[in-house]
């Protein structure tokens, strides 16, 4: 059985159908897509750019060789765990700023 077996028809206008597949391409859904969310109160949010998802996983890497960083200066003692938190905030402030800009 279809998972949504409630099918409806909708007729519009070329300057609608021309305006709801802009919104769709720019939220980076399909059309059926974007029309459930807004259905269903979806905040829609535009499609981040491209290199969005390069500076996620340069970011991530960041945050991990930090968290590496901070388990041999925890056991070796070398590095001043105050500065050691500051690096991490930062890395954490950092990582919300990208997210909340896109």
């Amino acid at each position: 059985m279809r998972r949504r077996p409630n099918r409806i028809g909708v007729w519009l206008s070329d300057a609608e159908y021309r305006y709801l597949k802009q919104q769709s391409e720019f939220s980076g859904l399909g059309m059926e897509a974007f029309i459930r969310s807004l259905i269903m109160g979806t905040e829609i949010r535009p499609r981040p750019p491209e290199q969005y998802a390069a500076l996620l996983r340069q970011l991530s890497g960041i945050g991990t060789n930090l968290n590496q960083l901070a388990h041999i200066a925890n056991a070796s003692k070398a590095v001043n765990a105050d500065q050691l938190g500051e690096a991490e905030e930062l890395a954490r402030q950092a990582w919300r700023l990208l997210k909340e800009a896109f």
